[in-house]
């Protein structure tokens, strides 16, 4: 049963979310050769100002 983290920056909607672990699933079945049933998901979103990309906040780009 493959257990899949993604963790990004809040912003997207539902429908991207969706479109997203859609496609994510779809790969695994395909390359693991598993059931679609099997695959989880788990999205952690985080605030702009808890993460940061070459010393400067997100929130601050």
């Amino acid at each position: 049963m493959p257990i899949v983290q993604i963790e990004m920056v809040k912003g997207r909607t539902v429908e991207q979310k969706r479109a997203m672990v859609e496609k994510v699933t779809d790969v695994l079945v395909e390359t693991i050769q598993c059931k679609k049933e099997a695959v989880s998901i788990v999205i952690r979103e985080m605030d702009k100002e808890h993460i940061a990309k070459g010393g400067v906040l997100f929130s601050d780009m």
